[in-house]
């Protein structure tokens, strides 16, 4: 005996398997949807540089004369810089966005101010001048007056062809020299010194070229402003 499906048996087996085949193909979909979602791998954050800050503030103020210092800062990033200090004189101001220092000082603010510390910061890290201090003095301050003769050649004898400046150093100590002068003038052969508070002081100076290399100190003098 031999039997057949009907035309509505057929229907209901055909439909099974487009059921079952149709979940196959959308629990696939599914889980490609799935892993495409993830984020990319960021990779390692970039690593921060500290700033740099560099400067010689003035070391003495005549009472009723205006004092000023702008350090020089810079960031290897780029970020903004914010300055802070320590222990600011009374008759001061200070900039926290520049680093200035400035005011006048008035008759009775005579005296030493020590340990004064311009730091800055890019957010994450730090740097620092020297601490540093200010003289106010009352009377008027004096002067010394350098004067050298231009160098010619190198020393290792060859002719010096790019002369770009000078530097002079001082200090109240024997080879000891706390400030810096820069002088962005090769033709230049004197320089006078100002706004000296009473003391001795000692200098001596460098030549420097094109290629900011810089020549032994010269011969040390001193002065004492009385």
């Amino acid at each position: 005996m031999k039997f057949s499906l009907g035309k509505a048996a057929a229907t209901t087996v055909l439909f099974a398997i487009l059921v079952i085949l149709s979940g196959c193909l959308t629990s696939g979909s599914d889980d490609a949807a799935s892993v495409s979602s993830d984020p990319p791998d960021p990779g390692p954050a970039p690593s921060n540089s500290a700033p740099s800050i560099s400067g010689n503030p003035p070391p003495s103020v005549v009472v009723g004369t205006a004092y000023a210092f702008t350090p020089t800062a810079s960031d290897p990033n780029g970020d903004t810089l914010t300055f802070s200090i320590e222990n600011l004189p009374a008759w001061a101001d200070f900039n926290s966005a520049t680093g200035e220092i400035s005011g006048v000082a008035v008759l009775g603010s005579e005296g030493t101010y020590s340990d004064i510390r311009i730091s800055v910061t890019d957010g994450t890290d730090s740097a620092a001048l020297p601490s540093f201090s200010i003289e106010v003095t009352q009377t008027a301050l004096g002067a010394a007056t350098l004067s050298w003769n231009p160098p010619v050649e190198n020393q290792d004898g060859s002719p010096l062809t790019n002369l770009a400046g000078y530097r002079v150093y001082y200090g109240t100590s024997p080879g000891n020299y706390g400030t810096t002068i820069q002088i962005d003038n090769p033709g230049v052969s004197s320089y006078v010194v100002e706004n000296l508070a009473p003391n001795t002081y000692y200098f001596a100076s460098t030549a420097f070229n094109t290629d900011g290399l810089e020549s032994t100190f010269s011969n040390e003098v001193s002065k004492t402003v009385q």
